[in-house]
This record gives structure tokens, sequence and C-alpha cells, in this order.
């Protein structure tokens, strides 16, 4: 293990022991845990780490479709952050700051590696982005709560996730952001440092492309 990721994983441990019998929430704003762990205080970045990882670790896996990368990835983040924070200067959110970290990096790793084709869902792992959920349950709502249409759901899901697969990266992240993360356009544009038009104009071309590509569904 690299020093680096010693001292993450110190950081993890450390908030993980000073939480005990206070709750999982972190009372303390991100700028005031930003300006300790610039001196040093890996306490303080751990209770970043623990705020944030979940959230991190959601988008990189949405966006990769392997858990052993986007783990991978996501702690590469985070490392990355850990060295770069004494850089910050809080001219935007820490937590935008910290996703446009994990965006490049998993842009980068999909560059590298190639586009991840689309794989069925059965007898594998079903904890796939709920952006792909929420959209199949949406679809199911315009059918009968019968035994057919709930045999179909597994179907649905594969088609909404090979759909979202088949965008370009740079669409689909303006959706897994938006949909998944629940960011807004100004939001968006700042993680990817994009003006909120360009966000505005992919964000109506991935869902004109979704519909398109499910129109079937959605019209059953």
């Amino acid at each position: 293990m690299t020093r680096k990721a010693s001292n993450l994983s110190a950081a993890r441990e450390s908030t993980a022991d000073a939480e005990v019998g206070g709750g999982s929430a972190i009372a303390f704003e991100d700028a005031a845990l930003v300006e300790r762990a610039r001196i040093g205080d890996m306490q303080a970045f751990g209770a970043l780490v623990a705020k944030y990882q979940d959230r991190v670790f959601n988008m990189v896996y949405r966006m990769c479709r392997r858990r052993e990368d986007a783990e991978e990835l996501a702690q590469e983040a985070f490392l990355k952050a850990l060295e770069k924070i004494s850089q910050f200067r809080g001219q935007s959110r820490f937590y935008t700051w910290l996703f446009r970290i994990a965006v490049n990096l998993v842009l980068s790793h999909r560059r590298k590696s190639g586009r991840i084709k689309f794989h069925s869902l059965s007898g594998g792992d079903d904890s796939e982005g709920s952006q792909a959920a929420n959209l199949a349950a949406s679809i199911a709502e315009r059918r009968e709560a019968s035994p057919s249409a709930r045999a179909m759901s597994v179907e649905t899901r594969q088609r909404v996730l090979a759909a979202m697969e088949a965008l370009d990266d740079e669409m689909r992240l303006v959706v897994i952001l938006r949909d998944s993360e629940d960011m807004d356009y100004a939001q968006i544009a700042e993680v990817l440092s994009i003006p909120l038009g360009t966000v505005r104009s992919r964000l109506h071309r991935a869902r004109c492309e979704l519909k398109e590509q499910l129109a079937d569904l959605m019209n059953e």
C-alpha cells in the first residue's frame, strides 16, 4: 500500500472512531473541514471522504459499469484530492471540485480502456445505476400491473441500461449528474467546466436519444 493510500485509510478510521455515538451525520461545514485538511488534519479529510465517498463511487460506477474499476477510480479521486487539497482555493464548492477530479479520471479511464459493451444483468450485479431503475419504473407505470408486465421489468431495465450505454460519454454524464446526483444546471456546468447552455443542450440531446431508443417501450 502506498503512503498516500495508507493516509487515506487512516483518515477513514479516525473519522469512524470520532463518530461513534454521534451518528453518521457530519456537522462541520465543508469549508472548515477543507481548511483543516489543508494544514494536514487527516481526521478532517476523513470526514470529507465519509461525506462524499458514496456519491463519488456511485457516479463513477454508473459511468464505468464495473465495480472493481469504480472502487479503484473512486479511491484514486480521493487520493488526488488529498494530494491537491493545498491548491484548493475555495473558488468553487468542494464537492464540485471533487466531482471534477472524479469525472476527469473516469473519462480518461474510458478513453484508455475503450467503451465497455452492454452486458446482460441476468445472474450479475443488480445494483446498477438508479437512473435506469427510475426510468424503467416510469415505463412500467404505463402498463397494467399484470404478471406479464412484471416479467418484462428485467428486460425493460436491460433496455434502459443499453440505451444509456449507447450515449456519448459527455451526454451520459449530464444525465447521471442531473437525474441521479440531482445536481442543478449550474452545478453540472461547474463540475464539467462547460457553459450553462452546453449543459442544457447536452441534456436535451441525451433525453431525445433515450426517448428515440425506448420509444416502443414508452408507447406500450
